[in-house]
């Protein structure tokens, strides 16, 4: 039996078939779900070596997450598939080039300026002599980084993710609970802009991890800034997304789309899009792998985000394997539980995120699922 890990192992409940865990002292509701409204969640950091750190601006709502790799690093790979993409080091993560391992992945808000983060986190990594070792000149760190659009939320545009901010994101690492919704690379992200961002609702950062019985985990965290509507693929329903007329409900982007009602999308160019995310295993993977593992967990978007990979959003997927499991995994399985595990962290993402500067949040609305109140 497969378990769900929202949390530090303390309490467990047992709901579809998966155990929740959650952190000491944190009520389990008799139907399963977690007491407390916000509670910080280890997901991704399951995976043994894998720490997470944020760095949130007081300026204006937006900032960075880092994920870090303890040791020699994770081999890597991506899945980039949003037609709008701000990127960093992703053609070094191609199977066909020669570095394989990853030291850290960077995510920020703030556009193509929040690419600066990824600096930090380099520095920060110097300092400490961890990187790619290129002899007598010391060592490279390699810090591949993604971003999202969110410079229209929340104030001054000029605020944004610098290098300090990244270095302070890695400064903060650890791999105990990871802190979720309007935070680091979440703070400023809002979803469900199809009808344009005045009909949009807050998104966020959200962590998730699955553990399997043969020592196999399989951990993603995202940012979640979509265009598209936020679906919860248990159960179908709409988490977050465009709004009606009225702002008070749901307006499903799919209904619209199908009707006719929607034949010129409003929010994919001035609105600011895109979801970015790690996933991470402690399965021992080639590069080739890796990237198939990114492959096959950018299903996540597309179970959990309606419609994804449009010409107005950045989606983009980085994979991590530490290689600590001995035991020989199957890529095919660790990529359908990436896809799994991405989509549960999505679903967080906006589950966690608070309203903010106007936006409201699916906690408002009455939206979220469940297990996740």
């Amino acid at each position: 039996m497969a378990r769900l890990l929202v949390a530090p192992l303390a309490l467990a409940s047992v709901v579809g078939g998966l155990v929740l865990l959650t952190a000491q002292g944190t009520p389990v509701r008799p139907n399963g779900t977690v007491g407390a409204s916000v509670s910080p969640a280890q997901g991704i950091t399951a995976v043994a070596g894998i720490k997470v750190g944020h760095h949130t601006l007081t300026e204006r709502p937006t900032g960075c997450t880092v994920v870090l790799v303890d040791g020699g690093g994770a081999v890597g790979g991506v899945s980039q598939r949003g037609g709008a993409p701000g990127t960093r080091e992703t053609d070094l993560l191609d199977p066909a080039n020669m570095v394989e391992r990853v030291n850290a992945v960077a995510l920020a808000g703030g556009s193509a300026y929040g690419l600066d983060a990824a600096s930090g986190v380099l520095r920060y990594l110097d300092e400490r002599k961890i990187g790619y070792n290129v002899g007598t000149a010391g060592v490279v760190p390699i810090v591949p980084s993604a971003i999202l659009m969110d410079l229209w939320f929340g104030g001054d545009p000029k605020v944004r993710p610098t290098a300090d901010c990244g270095y302070r994101a890695a400064s903060a690492a650890a791999a105990g609970g990871v802190a979720e919704g309007n935070v680091g690379a979440g703070a400023g992200a809002t979803v469900g802009k199809m009808r344009g961002r005045d009909f949009s609702m807050k998104g966020g950062l959200g962590t998730a991890s699955i553990a399997l019985p043969n020592g196999l985990v399989v951990g993603a965290i995202a940012a979640v800034n979509a265009a598209g509507d936020i679906i919860d693929p248990t159960t179908s329903r709409v988490v977050a997304g465009a709004r009606s007329d009225d702002g008070k409900s749901l307006a499903d982007v799919r209904t619209l789309i199908r009707s006719g009602m929607l034949s010129k999308p409003s929010g994919l160019r001035a609105g600011g899009n895109t979801t970015i995310a790690v996933v991470a295993t402690n399965a021992r993977l080639t590069k080739a792998e890796a990237s198939r593992m990114a492959i096959m967990a950018d299903d996540g978007f597309a179970r959990a985000i309606n419609p994804s990979h449009t010409v107005g959003d950045g989606d983009t997927v980085f994979s991590l394997a530490t290689g600590q499991l001995a035991t020989p995994i199957d890529v095919n399985i660790v990529g359908a539980l990436a896809a799994e595990t991405l989509a549960e962290a999505i679903v967080r993402a906006v589950s966690k995120a608070e309203t903010l500067a106007g936006v409201p949040s699916a906690r408002e609305l009455g939206t979220v699922p469940a297990r996740l109140r």
